[in-house]
């Protein structure tokens, strides 16, 4: 019996040796390669603008894709979470205006309908950013806004536990499988965020361990379940800012707290501002910029905030990536767009050679980089993923303005 669409798109994205961007093309593009067995995988890869390897594994994992899929599926049930697929009915409809939308979600808990805005900043915040995001999440969140953050420590858990604070709805996405310990330390507050009616999210399957790469990825998800994102504290290049130039380009608010000029971590939202992010003074500058009411009296006050921002970092995992802090993501592209994390080589090289409203096919990319047409199509699809280049109809490859 030929397997089920939802099988072969739980198979395809439980393959953790297919790169996360060629997943979810070839998740887009289902129905047309899945029955195309005797095509060549160079010529189906060109076709759909992936690598003929992801094409060739792509094609292996549907061969088996109901045994795959049954064993994902139990892993997911032991860890207590389901499995939503982006073909379904149930899967969040915000995500869908992504340019690669996730193949498939693992949800512990259940999302939340209303309105949602997406707080995001450092794993080094300071006292300040550590008491801003608290009190704007408790107070949007007692407005019935829930809180769409990374579950990192700093900003991330703050924001989750000022939403909690209020018997508010809380979202964390996560950069590795709903069933792993990461960051450590944080399986009571992801038990608090389901039992208080929101959800632990992500993509990645059960097992996946936190990578470089996972976080500027997941960071598309945070921005695009929220119907703008908040900035507390970030430096100049961090991947919170990522989560910003996603909501951008989904034509979502971006909004950032203002800092004190001495603290490298008020870089990013200043910058943002300084760009045309609307400040954030207090939680009613939100909820007018979401154009949601404002309770009378005008909700919590801003004031008494900690001082300076200065004290000890908090230390661990974030939106900026795991463990060490690494992570890959945007270059900075000057004239006042946003920045974040280095690019790796081949995908700066890539970018180099891309041009806005200048569409260039797959072939003069790889050439003018010195790759591989195959690898210019990883590299590709990693920046289409990250929201530096778009696909044309073709395929053809242009850099976004």
């Amino acid at each position: 019996m030929p397997a089920s669409r939802r099988d072969l798109l739980i198979a395809l994205n439980a393959d953790l040796d297919l790169a996360r961007a060629a997943v979810c093309r070839l998740a887009q593009t289902l129905d047309r390669w899945h029955r195309r067995r005797r095509v060549e995988p160079a010529r189906l890869g060109a076709e759909l603008g992936v690598p003929a390897a992801a094409v060739e594994r792509a094609l292996a994992a549907a061969c088996d894709a109901g045994r795959r899929a049954a064993a994902e599926q139990a892993r997911a049930e032991r860890a207590g979470a389901r499995i939503v697929t982006c073909h379904e009915a149930a899967y969040p409809p915000l995500l869908r205006h992504l340019p690669l939308p996730p193949a498939v979600l693992y949800v512990r808990g259940a999302l939340p309908d209303g309105p949602a805005l997406a707080i995001v900043g450092s794993r080094r915040a300071g006292p300040y950013g550590l008491e801003a995001a608290t009190l704007f999440a408790r107070a949007l969140a007692a407005a019935g806004v829930a809180v769409v953050s990374g579950f990192a420590r700093g900003v991330d858990a703050a924001a989750h536990r000022g939403a909690l604070a209020a018997g508010g709805l809380t979202v964390a996405v996560l950069g590795c499988g709903v069933d792993v310990d990461y960051p450590r330390g944080h399986r009571r507050l992801g038990a608090a965020l389901v039992a208080g009616g929101g959800a632990v999210v992500s993509e990645l399957p059960c097992g996946a361990e936190p990578r470089a790469w996972n976080f500027p990825v997941r960071n598309r998800i945070i921005a695009a379940l929220a119907l703008g994102t908040l900035v507390v504290e970030a430096a100049a290049r961090s991947g919170s800012l990522i989560t910003a130039r996603h909501a951008l380009e989904l034509n979502r608010d971006v909004l950032a707290v203002p800092g004190r000029i001495f603290d490298e971590r008020a870089m990013g939202p200043n910058t943002l501002i300084a760009a045309g992010a609307v400040p954030a003074r207090h939680p009613r500058d939100v909820l007018e910029t979401l154009g949601l009411p404002v309770a009378a009296g005008g909700g919590e006050a801003a004031g008494g905030a900690s001082a300076g921002g200065g004290g000890t970092a908090s230390a661990g995992g974030a939106t900026d990536g795991p463990k060490d802090g690494s992570s890959a993501g945007a270059e900075p592209g000057g004239n006042g767009t946003l920045a974040g994390p280095p690019l790796p080589a081949l995908q700066g090289r890539l970018l180099a050679a891309l041009v806005p409203g200048d569409p260039r096919p797959a072939e003069a990319i790889a050439a003018a980089a010195g790759v591989t047409v195959d690898r210019a199509l990883a590299g590709l699809l990693e920046l289409e993923l990250a929201g530096w280049a778009q696909r044309y109809p073709g395929p053809a490859w242009g850099r976004k303005a």
